[in-house]
């Protein structure tokens, strides 16, 4: 792509490029502050790789547009192929298995199989509860939050269960995953010494990935030897072909998406989660609001499926969380054929820009003069009707967004109207928030003490 007329910081370095200033342990926030006050467009160079990135709504919504662009699988997703090899989200477009198994797998996600799932995303529910209501000291939000969805996907998707909250520490296919993302996402720098020191060596991520594998074999072999009709994910990879053509995954590929689900399926719900209680924390008469609607719809009963979709506040609160944090922080765009963007910035077939969520969802001429504000009222339905379509893309866009998109919101709504409307938190007042990076987004080292109320021990006295 011709970058001459596409703006950067000032100070870029021959060699290096713009290196000075940059972290590798936080790249997208060492991007948003290198793109501040550069307009919707903006490059960064390291040594002889230069990205651009785009943030402004009318460029967004061009490269949104499937007809001129595509996704593009590249710099990390590519290198997240030695993890989860052609699974749904690392697959390029154009590979036979993308197709094949986005087909066989949406049944998973209809309406019918949510209904199916719910009484499980119940169970672990039960199961953070009862961790939260015997603890004596501050928990760990997000990392709870990481124990909630594992546990969740784990049973819905696979029929396995991790033991998350019969842990004191994490599930051993969560160390390993966190390492083998940073592993490649820092796998480009170019200083191989520095790489070394923040995500381990090249044998420790082998034995990562090995980890993951293993786990994964294991939970496929179980289901073979029980059989069964189970309509979960795992029953469709093994059991089901393509609709049309009768097509099956190969075991490989049954392998790669268990990985990608697994990894995926709780990695972002659990950062929208943990986003979405700290914000809630700063803002007591936002969760009052909140508590109000689930004391309202749910009353003394457990929710029952159709319950969740009632609960439109907390829905609204989970979305402006991911609006400011999106914890899939972006995604990545790549020209079908040469063209111009936004009639100025010719790019050639395969050229590639992306797409820092953040960003976008602070444009301001978008979200007005307070983007930082944390406002769910943003997204009430007048308010999203007013707005461009492509303004918000917390899951991606086109195509390849995220499949399991309406397991992850009726999950997330079902867990924090559980929370809000069980406990009051007690949050330290001094905590000034914090965002840890890997493959995903997560607020770090956020604890709150949770204390029942008074209504919610009547109700299960």
């Amino acid at each position: 792509m011709d970058t001459t007329a596409i703006p950067h910081r000032p100070g870029r370095l021959p060699v290096v490029g713009d290196l000075l200033g940059a972290s590798l342990r936080t790249p997208l926030q060492s991007t948003m502050r290198a793109g501040a006050g550069l307009g919707p467009i903006f490059t960064r160079k390291f040594f002889g790789l230069e990205i651009v990135f785009v943030a402004g709504i009318d460029l967004v919504t061009e490269l949104n547009d499937e007809t001129r662009f595509g996704k593009h699988v590249g710099l990390g997703v590519e290198r997240l192929r030695a993890v989860a090899g052609d699974g749904l989200f690392t697959a390029h477009t154009r590979e036979p298995n993308w197709r094949l198994a986005h087909d066989i797998l949406q049944p998973a996600f209809s309406a019918e199989s949510m209904r199916r799932y719910h009484s499980t995303m119940l169970e672990v529910a039960r199961e953070l509860t009862a961790a939260w209501d015997h603890a004596t000291g501050p928990v760990d939000v997000a990392a709870d939050m990481t124990r909630l969805t594992l546990e969740t996907i784990g049973r819905a998707g696979f029929g396995y269960r991790f033991g998350s909250f019969e842990r004191a520490e994490p599930h051993p296919f969560v160390t390993a995953m966190i390492r083998a993302l940073r592993y490649a996402q820092l796998e480009n720098v170019k200083l191989p010494f520095v790489r070394r020191a923040l995500a381990g060596s090249a044998a420790q991520n082998q034995a990562d990935i090995a980890t993951m594998t293993n786990l994964v074999d294991e939970v496929i072999e179980a289901r073979r030897r029980e059989g069964g009709e189970a309509r979960d994910l795992l029953g469709l990879m093994l059991t089901e072909g393509h609709p049309e053509t009768g097509e099956q995954l190969d075991p490989v590929n049954i392998r790669n998406q268990a990985i990608t689900f697994v990894v995926a399926g709780h990695e972002t719900t659990s950062g929208a989660l943990s986003f979405a209680l700290y914000y809630l924390t700063r803002h007591p008469e936002l969760l009052e609001k909140a508590r109000a609607e689930v004391d309202a719809v749910w009353g003394d009963r457990e929710p029952a499926f159709g319950d969740v979709a009632k609960l439109r506040y907390v829905r609204r609160v989970l979305d402006e969380a991911m609006r400011l944090w999106p914890t899939a922080p972006g995604y990545s765009r790549e020209a079908r054929e040469d063209l111009v963007l936004g009639g100025k910035y010719p790019m050639r077939k395969g050229d590639s820009v992306i797409v820092p969520l953040p960003m976008l969802h602070r444009d301001p001429t978008v979200w007005g003069p307070d983007p930082e504000k944390f406002d769910p009222d943003r997204f009430e339905p007048a308010a999203v009707r007013k707005r461009p379509a492509q303004a918000y893309k917390p899951f991606g866009t086109g195509e390849r967004a995220c499949i399991g998109r309406q397991f992850a919101l009726h999950e997330a709504v079902l867990a924090l109207g559980i929370m809000v409307q069980r406990y009051d938190f007690e949050a330290d007042p001094a905590y000034e928030l914090k965002i840890a990076e890997s493959l995903t987004l997560k607020p770090s080292g956020f604890t709150v003490r949770p204390r029942i109320r008074e209504r919610a021990t009547a109700l299960t006295a």
